[in-house]
């Protein structure tokens, strides 16, 4: 029967979140459903009525139980018409009918351990955490046009909410009114399996890029703190001191390391825009484009689809990411955006690197929507870019498959020239939490909940080397009220001597920059740039190491004066003549009335002015000069800014 019920039941989509208020106490939310006192098990009780059959089923697994202790979940309850539909297309008569086996598999796809996540909480994307079968559960939105255009949820786009928000003392339940479907195929299959996709399918297949996007579990991986002890907590971490005392806070090591991708995918109707409806089309297509970009490539690799610099393996693996990011996922949460982005000045945004080798893409949120390659703020943009569809956008296709996900997008997505030389020549600001795809296909960043890190093991972070004596990396979940960018770091600890891979930019001539905050207990770290194209590997340092402890003096670091633009200015160049910028202007942390630039703890060191090469790929060494292991580095960001930015004659701006 295991086997009937996979084949049926294939993998989760996509919903977003944010952990809400849990009814602990005596307080019970307004607005929500009234469960006070209840456990989720014990909820799911009082509804016999409707949930006899999945509260059957759960009794013969372990989660009955587990749903009656402390804790925090969500659950989404299949009603009895749900089960009747999956038994029905499953051939069960009954739940008793099922092995055991086949009622913990179906159970573990209905909860989700670690977080309450409310409608009220939730837009349009997916869940912070995955359910308990590792899986992405996705909220998409309609209208009832039966009942005054009530807003109606649907789960995984088909299973639609009944009844939500039900707040018991150990989480949230919402009864759902059909079975969530998922896939267990790989990305590129579930690609392949949605008819309007043919031409990008037949692209990917062509060019060999359908097989970079078939990894998933790294079978390697071990996750134990100590050989032979499955001990999965990190103890001791420092991650920030309040008021001058110490506070220490706990790590956990993911289970498993997976390998996860995304790809950004045009429906056939887009293509047919453009005139293009065969093969042939799209590459005479990504031709034009290509050669334009690359014209000391043009007309070599034209007959190899599968060589990395034929145009039209360059525009299928511009669409593709080596990490998953959920419709939600991509700037920070909704919650950031809302109360932490200045969003009148700038719009949320990160970059990313594609798999077309030395390329990126800005991906960027705001009222309009999710858009790839914007240039402008909101609705004042001069380059519009890409949209992303939102779940509600991109009908009932499942999206998510055991490995990734893909994206509906509504135009043409390209590494063009205007991309390169217009929308790139800027301030490139890059979230240390994305800097590796491990990061991000843990579920690290994008965590809730105050001081959790979560812990990579040394060996098994992509694109860093981690050497030194009892060297840590965690991503530090976000926390709004945190006062760094995107509310989160990567916290580094130990007598570390660690080096990352840059993301790749432009050709030019910028200054690379840390962004990080100040602390007593933290360290003093020397930094170097690395190539390697093989001709000018540099080891020597980036000047002084940066002392991550020292607080600038009231000479160095001037508060602002909102009467005195111009005095303002004066001191920016002068911070900036000692190596030195404020933190953001157009940021702060959730709740605060003042942008980051407020803050003299939160500040950006010009870590060298350098000029980067095309088709070169760069590395930042950290070192800790420090021999104390207690001591921490709290990675905030990176800035590499273009000298058309740095040094205009009208100046950088402070956001």
């Amino acid at each position: 029967m295991k086997n009937k019920f996979h084949k049926i039941f294939a993998v989760v989509a996509i919903v977003c979140g944010f952990a809400a208020c849990v009814d602990n106490d005596d307080d019970v939310v307004e607005n929500y459903y009234s469960a006070s006192k209840l456990t989720a098990a014990q909820f799911l009780e009082q509804k016999q009525e409707t949930l006899s059959e999945f509260l059957t089923l759960l009794k013969r697994t372990p989660y009955f139980s587990l749903l009656s202790t402390y804790g925090t979940f969500t659950v989404f309850a299949p009603n009895n018409d749900a089960m009747d539909e999956f038994l029905r297309e499953a051939g069960y008569s009954s739940v008793e009918s099922m092995s055991d086996e086949a009622c913990d598999s179906l159970a573990r796809t209905y909860i989700v351990k670690n977080g309450a996540y409310f409608t009220t909480d939730i837009g349009e994307g997916a869940l912070p955490e995955l359910n308990m079968a590792d899986a992405y559960i996705t909220l998409s939105l309609d209208s009832d046009v039966t009942n005054d255009n009530a807003l109606v949820y649907y789960v995984n786009k088909t299973s639609r909410m009944v009844e939500y928000d039900d707040s018991v003392t150990n989480g949230v339940v919402h009864i759902v009114g059909g079975m969530m479907k998922f896939s267990s195929e790989m990305l590129p299959d579930q690609i392949a399996a949605d008819s309007t996709l043919t031409l990008f399918y037949e692209a990917l297949e062509l060019t060999g890029m359908r097989d970079s996007l078939l990894k998933y579990e790294d079978e390697n991986y071990v996750w134990a703190t100590e050989k032979g002890k499955q001990d999965s907590v990190h103890t001791g971490v420092m991650v920030r001191c309040t008021s001058g005392s110490e506070l220490f806070t706990r790590s956990f090591w993911p289970e498993k390391r997976y390998f996860k991708y995304t790809a950004f995918v045009e429906p056939d109707s887009v293509f047919h825009r453009y005139g293009i409806y065969t093969i042939d089309d799209l590459k005479a297509y990504a031709k034009s484009v290509y050669d334009a970009t690359y014209p000391k490539d043009a007309g070599l690799y034209d007959d190899n689809p599968k060589h990395r610099r034929n145009p039209l393996n360059r525009f299928v693996s511009y669409h593709l990411l080596n990490r998953i990011g959920q419709y939600n996922q991509w700037c920070g949460s909704r919650e950031l955006r809302e109360s932490c982005w200045y969003t009148n000045l700038v719009d949320a945004e990160d970059y990313f690197e594609t798999m077309c080798p030395f390329t990126i893409i800005r991906i960027c949120d705001n009222s309009q929507g999710l858009f790839i390659n914007r240039r402008g703020v909101d609705k004042r943009a001069d380059i519009r870019g890409v949209k992303v569809l939102s779940p509600s956008e991109s009908g009932n296709s499942i999206q998510n498959a055991t490995n990734g996900v893909y994206h509906y997008i509504d135009d043409i997505l390209t590494y063009s020239v205007d991309v390169r030389d217009k929308v790139l020549n800027r301030r490139i600001r890059i979230d240390a939490t994305t800097l590796s795809p491990d990061f991000m296909n843990c579920n690290g960043r994008g965590r809730y909940g105050e001081d959790i890190l979560t812990g990579f093991r040394n060996e098994a972070i992509t694109d860093w080397k981690v050497d030194g004596a009892r060297a840590y990396v965690g991503v530090h979940s976000d926390v709004g009220y945190w006062n760094s960018y995107e509310a989160n770091a990567v916290c580094v600890s130990g007598i570390f001597d660690v080096t990352f891979k840059l993301p790749p930019v432009p050709a030019g001539t910028y200054e690379i920059r840390l962004g990080y905050t100040v602390g007593w207990e933290r360290g003093v770290v020397q930094f170097y740039l690395k190539s390697d194209d093989g001709q000018n590997v540099s080891t020597s340092p980036c000047g002084l190491p940066v002392d991550l402890r020292r607080y600038l003096t009231e000479t160095e670091w001037i508060p602002d004066d909102a009467n005195d633009p111009e005095k303002n200015t004066a001191n920016d160049k002068a911070l900036h003549n000692l190596g030195y910028m404020k933190g953001l202007g157009a940021y702060r942390s959730g709740g605060a009335e003042n942008p980051l630039r407020n803050n003299n703890w939160n500040l950006r060191r010009i870590l060298t002015t350098e000029t980067l090469k095309e088709e070169t790929s760069y590395y930042l060494r950290c070192r800790q000069v420090l021999d104390d292991p207690s001591c921490y580095w709290s990675f905030d960001f990176i800035e590499i800014c273009p000298k058309s930015v740095y040094a205009s004659p009208e100046g950088e701006d402070i956001y």
